[in-house]
């Protein structure tokens, strides 16, 4: 079994073109959202990329209590549907509360499910009854080929439409690892897989108070991920990266994208054609 999932006009999955999913880690605010959302577009529609734009209203998973968290449910699913309705993109975002999800799936093109909450059946099943595309995020702490149990809890439900993000496991301290076996292993399910090329360079807690991470590896990681056959590419980018108010470390800056995103797509066509 070999799922296509269905993303508004995107089909997602083995044979069709890579998909990207990028935006900024949380909305900071209408405007600096909707630069990166239409710059995203721009930049998509030139190379011929397939693009879902990702902002999160509440990150409700940050390291210390008075780390900012985002605009809220309300505010920031208003942003997320005018820069929908106004560039003619899908859009993605991560549920934490059941009680959020039924106002969330009226916005929302795809609801994640975060990695920290990818093992609450009931919160699971509550995101799968909304119908949407689900992208479920495997826990840091999760075997990649226990990722089974997820989807088994998601399909319970009737709900075939899935995809599987990879975002690097624990390593000791502080620190995630990619394993690369993870990619085959979790598309071995028949769903899609997508590589989060930006948290899996993350330093979870390494700088105290907030989270560290790497950034000049996430091109590297990608194109592996690529390499290694991944279905889409997950990033998270922002215009000063060094300046976000969540996760700068680990995100990508907005004007170094066009040669990655170029070179994803090049090697994802030699991969997907096997041109080697």
């Amino acid at each position: 079994m070999n799922t296509i999932v269905q993303v508004e006009n995107l089909r997602i999955g083995k044979g069709m073109p890579l998909v990207l999913i990028a935006g900024p880690c949380v909305i900071e605010d209408f405007e600096l959202t909707f630069h990166i959302a239409a710059t995203l577009k721009q930049l998509t529609e030139r190379l011929e990329i397939p693009f879902i734009f990702k902002a999160s209203y509440d990150k409700a998973n940050r390291t210390a209590i008075d780390a900012y968290r985002g605009p809220g449910l309300d505010e920031g699913l208003e942003i997320l549907s005018r820069i929908k309705a106004e560039l003619g993109i899908p859009v993605l975002s991560d549920v934490h509360e059941t009680g959020q999800v039924e106002k969330a799936a009226e916005v929302l093109d795809v609801i994640q499910i975060p990695a920290f909450l990818c093992r609450q059946t009931d919160f699971i099943l509550e995101v799968a009854r909304s119908a949407k595309p689900v992208n479920i995020k495997k826990g840091q702490f999760l075997a990649p080929w226990d990722i089974t149990h997820v989807v088994e809890k998601i399909r319970s439900i009737g709900n075939d439409r899935i995809l599987l993000t990879e975002r690097g496991a624990m390593f000791g301290y502080n620190n995630l690892v990619v394993d690369f076996r993870a990619i085959p292993i979790m598309q071995a399910t028949g769903f899609p897989v997508i590589f989060d090329a930006t948290h899996s360079v993350q330093l979870p807690g390494g700088a105290g108070n907030s989270s560290g991470g790497q950034r000049q590896y996430a091109p590297l990681l990608a194109r592996a991920a690529v390499a290694a056959g991944a279905d889409g590419v997950f990033l998270e980018v922002h215009p000063d990266p060094d300046n976000a108010r969540c996760d700068g470390p680990n995100s990508l800056p907005l004007d170094d994208l066009s040669d990655i995103f170029a070179q994803l797509k090049a090697i994802h066509q030699v991969v997907s054609t096997g041109a080697f």
